[in-house]
């Protein structure tokens, strides 16, 4: 039995909302062209040196999990949008804001290449 992809799980969402789910993964993929799609938690994910962001539909929204602190730094962008720390909640009943996910994407791969130079410099 193969592991599912993102893909798998977009294709296998209600035809209503599988263009949006499409828009999200392109955005990503385009934004963080080095991130791997995977499947942790049950829902799809992109590692680029690290943890970049998460995706999930559920009923009313789709979720984009980011690793902390995107979130709060984005809070005023933000504001029309149920958010928490890691989480912000995209309404399906309203178009994806892209230019939003791929500058919050943007951020968190900045968060991850610092990171990830920190810890080089700490290793030689």
């Amino acid at each position: 039995m193969s592991k599912p992809s993102s893909s798998s799980v977009s294709s296998q969402a209600p035809k209503e909302v599988q263009d949006k789910l499409q828009e999200l993964r392109a955005v990503i993929r385009t934004t963080a062209p080095g991130a791997e799609e995977r499947i942790s938690y049950g829902m799809p994910y992109y590692d680029y040196k690290g943890r970049l962001v998460y995706f999930q539909l559920w009923k009313k929204h789709i979720g984009l999990y980011v690793p902390t602190p995107v979130v709060e730094e984005h809070k005023s962008e933000l504001k029309g949008y149920e958010t928490t720390k890691a989480t912000i909640r995209f309404p399906l009943n309203e178009k994806l804001p892209l230019a939003l996910i791929e500058k919050l994407v943007q951020a968190r791969v900045r968060k991850n290449d610092e990171a990830d130079m920190q810890a080089k410099a700490k290793d030689p």
